[in-house]
């Protein structure tokens, strides 16, 4: 990311939450604060946000971002865009983030994360994927996984809204960051499995410039089973 920033300031970056990326937001933010990046022409596009959670809902995707990116760096808020969940006309808001991103020329590079069911954003397995912006019924499995974020059950999301497959697959550069044992069998069946809208995260499979950085957690099993030719 820091190689886009220096070759082109103004680059159209694609953002990520969870827990997995926050490294890569302190890192980012160390190199702010040493002056070796500037983040003033920069734009910014998030993945997904819960349908239903008020931007400064303390679990809101936007929440999310100003505190662990957003209000350390010099980026023009104005330049940050997050899915409206709050909005009345899904459909309207959704046209809106697909045509802003249109207008930005598309993503110059997008950091993703992947869900144990092989979800990216909030692209669930589906029999198709959705290829704009959209709002998304979210599994049972990934409702559990979100759960240890909220107090009461009643209060978890059961929808967001999530940017679609073509934005994401249109980025010209991905970076994929996965950790943890618990995600190294969907790691592996994304990179070596059928591709399919089962497994939202096999299309990248064919993406021209993906990069995949894995922790030790999950890179043992995946030379395991042979999809590294050399030892990590």
């Amino acid at each position: 990311m820091r190689q886009r920033l220096e070759k082109k300031p103004d680059v159209v970056l694609g953002l990520a939450t969870g827990s997995t990326p926050i490294g890569t937001y302190r890192q980012l933010i160390s190199k702010y604060n040493a002056k070796e990046v500037d983040f003033s022409k920069v734009k910014a596009f998030n993945l997904d946000e819960y349908y239903g959670l008020d931007k400064k809902h303390s679990q809101s995707y936007a929440y999310y971002m100003e505190n662990n990116l957003f209000q350390h760096i010099n980026i023009d808020k104005g330049n940050t865009h997050i899915p409206n969940g709050t909005a009345k006309d899904i459909q309207k808001e959704c046209n809106r983030y697909d045509q802003i991103i249109k207008e930005c020329g598309g993503i110059d590079f997008q950091l993703l994360g992947i869900g144990h069911n092989g979800h990216i954003g909030f692209n669930e397995p589906a029999e198709a994927l959705k290829i704009s912006t959209h709002l998304v019924d979210l599994k049972e499995e990934t409702i559990a996984a979100n759960s240890r974020f909220f107090s009461k059950e009643e209060t978890i999301p059961k929808q967001a809204i999530t940017m679609g497959m073509r934005s994401i697959f249109a980025a010209k550069e991905i970076v994929l960051l996965a950790s943890g044992e618990d995600k190294a069998q969907i790691v592996a069946q994304m990179l070596s499995g059928k591709i399919s809208p089962k497994v939202p995260a096999s299309v990248l499979q064919i993406h021209q410039d993906l990069t995949l950085i894995v922790d030790e957690a999950i890179a043992k099993h995946l030379h395991v089973k042979g999809l590294f030719e050399q030892e990590i």
